[in-house]
C-alpha cells in the first residue's frame, strides 16, 4: 500500500514537473530570482563580515573564521569582488576591494596549492583589474604568478602541485590533469595583459605534455608523475583530478585563438562521448572507465561532474548537453539536493555531502544560453530556492553533511561567492549582464576579456 501511494505521488510530481518545464517563465519571475540570489549574497557577505573579516573563510554554524594556510590570503573577498560588481551590489564591491588593496600580501610564509591558488586568486584579481582598472589588482596578480612560476621547473614541464610563496620551494610531484591543465586561462591572460609571455609559454607546455601523453583511445587518467610523465592511476572520467582540464582546452582556444588547444579538446571530446556517456531513463551519466582500453569501471557520477552537459552546448553540441543536463537534474530532484557522488546504476548514495557547488547551476546557465529553453529557468528556479531553503545559517550559507537529513556542516567555501551565487544569478540576468562573446569564464566562474 505505501509502495504504490509512494509511486502515485512520484508519478504526480513527475507529470507537474513536465508540465512546469515548458511554461512560462515571465520577467517579473525572473526579477524575482535575481533579488533573491543579491538578498542571499548580502547576508553571506554580512557573515563573513562580522565573524570571518580578513580571513580566508567563514565557518557559518560557529560564526568563526578559518584559514587555508599560516596567514590569510583573502580567499573569500578576491573570490566575491567580480560576482559583487556583476550582481550591481556596489556597497560590498567596494568593501572588498578596500580590503584586498589594503591587506593581501602574498610574501608570507604559505606552502600553497598552486592550483587552488591560481583559480581563486589569481583569476579574481586579474578579472578586478579588468573589470575596475585600478592597477594595484594587476601588481597583486603578476606578485602572485612570479611566486607559483618555480613550480613549473620540472623535467616534464608540468607543475609540481605546492610550491612556496617566499623560498620558491616546491613538492608533490604526483599531479593530475586538472590541477596541470587548469592554470592556462590565468597565467595566459597574464600574459596577455603584460606582454610578458613567460606565463603563457609554461602554463602551455605543462597543458599540452599532459595532452602528449594521452592513451590510444584519446583518454587520460587521473594522476601523473610530472618527473617521468607516468600514470600512476589510468581511471578516466570527467570528475575531479580530471574535469577542468577538459574544459580548459577548450576555453584556452576560444580566449587565445591558440588552435593547439581546439584539436587537443575534439580529440578528447570525441573519446569522452565515445566511451564514457551511459544513457538510461533519466538522461545520460558519464562513466569511469580504463583510460587505456575504455573499459567500465565504475557507474559514480556526482555534483563536479555536472559541469560537462554546459561545456557541451557551449563547445556546439547542445543535444548532448541536454542529454546530460537531463541527468544532472534528475540527481538534483531525486535527492532533494544533488548529493557530492552516487551510484547511477543502482541509484544509491555514495557521498551524501552537498558542499554549496556550482556545477549544475553553471550548465543550466550555458544551456539556456544556447537554447533559449524555458525549461533551463525553471531548473535553475528549483536549484537555487533549494540552496536558499536548506543551506541559510544565521550567519551566511552552510555546507549540508547529507542531503538526505539536510543536516548543515561548518563550511562556506569561497566559490559559493565567485561560482554558485554568480550562476545562480546569471541564469535569470539578461545576456548583457555577461556576453559570452566578449568573455571567457574560468573554472571558477571569472570573467576574462576576449582579446583579439
Amino acid at each position: 500500500m505505501i509502495k504504490s501511494v509512494l509511486l502515485f505521488v512520484f508519478s504526480v510530481l513527475n507529470l507537474a514537473t513536465h508540465a512546469q518545464k515548458d511554461a512560462k517563465f515571465s520577467e517579473e519571475m525572473k526579477k524575482e530570482m535575481m533579488e533573491k540570489v543579491k538578498a542571499a549574497a548580502r547576508h553571506a557577505w554580512k557573515g563573513y563580515k562580522d565573524y570571518a573579516w580578513g580571513a580566508d573563510d567563514l565557518r557559518p554554524l560557529t560564526k568563526t573564521s578559518r584559514n587555508w594556510y599560516k596567514e590569510s590570503m583573502l580567499m573569500t573577498p578576491v573570490d566575491a569582488f567580480d560576482t559583487f560588481t556583476i550582481l550591481g551590489l556596489k556597497t560590498e564591491a567596494g568593501e572588498a576591494k578596500s580590503l584586498i588593496l589594503s591587506k593581501l600580501n602574498f610574501n608570507v610564509d604559505n606552502d600553497v596549492q598552486v592550483f587552488e591558488v591560481t583559480i581563486r586568486l589569481l583569476a579574481g584579481l586579474i578579472t578586478a583589474y579588468e573589470i575596475d582598472g585600478d592597477p594595484k589588482f594587476l601588481a597583486l596578480a603578476r606578485d602572485l604568478a612570479d611566486r607559483l612560476m618555480p613550480a613549473f621547473n620540472s623535467p616534464t614541464g608540468m607543475p609540481y602541485r605546492y610550491v612556496h610563496l617566499q623560498t620558491g620551494k616546491t613538492r608533490d610531484g604526483i599531479n593530475n590533469p586538472a590541477e596541470i591543465g587548469t592554470l592556462m586561462l590565468e597565467f595566459g591572460q597574464l600574459s596577455k595583459i603584460t606582454g610578458d609571455e613567460k606565463y603563457y609559454r609554461a602554463a602551455k607546455k605543462g597543458m599540452m605534455a599532459v595532452y602528449e601523453q594521452r592513451s590510444s583511445i584519446g583518454l587520460v587518467g587521473e594522476q601523473i608523475d610530472i618527473k617521468t610523465a607516468k600514470w600512476v592511476s589510468t581511471q578516466s572520467h570527467i570528475s575531479g583530478y580530471i574535469d577542468s582540464y577538459y574544459e580548459y582546452l577548450y576555453k584556452s582556444w576560444l580566449l587565445f585563438g591558440d588552435r593547439d588547444f581546439k584539436r587537443a579538446f575534439d580529440v578528447h571530446n570525441n573519446a569522452l562521448k565515445k566511451y564514457l556517456i551511459s544513457k538510461t531513463d533519466h538522461g545520460w551519466f558519464m562513466r569511469h572507465v580504463d583510460m587505456e582500453t575504455g573499459k567500465e569501471t565504475a557507474t559514480l557520477y556526482g555534483a563536479l561532474d555536472a559541469f560537462y552537459a554546459g561545456l557541451c552546448a557551449f563547445a556546439g553540441d547542445v543535444e548532448s548537453g541536454r542529454q546530460i543536463q537531463e541527468a544532472n537534474y534528475y540527481m538534483w530532484t531525486r535527492f532533494n539536493i544533488e548529493p557530492e557522488e552516487f551510484n547511477f546504476a543502482t541509484d544509491s548514495v555514495t557521498s551524501a555531502s552537498y558542499v554549496l557547488r556550482p556545477e549544475n547551476l553553471e550548465s543550466c546557465f550555458y544551456l539556456y544560453r544556447m537554447t533559449g529553453e524555458l525549461k533551463y529557468l525553471w531548473q535553475g528556479k528549483v536549484m537555487v530556492e533549494s540552496i536558499l531553503d536548506h543551506c541559510r545559517s544565521d550567519a551566511g550559507f552552510a555546507s549540508l553533511r547529507s542531503v538526505k537529513t539536510f543536516e548543515q556542516s561548518n563550511s562556506m567555501e569561497s566559490f559559493f561567492f565567485g561560482e554558485t551565487l554568480k550562476y545562480a544569478y546569471l541564469i535569470f540576468a539578461p545576456e548583457s549582464a555577461l556576453d559570452l562573446k566578449k568573455l571567457v569564464l574560468t573554472t571558477e566562474a571569472h570573467p576574462f576579456r576576449i582579446r583579439k
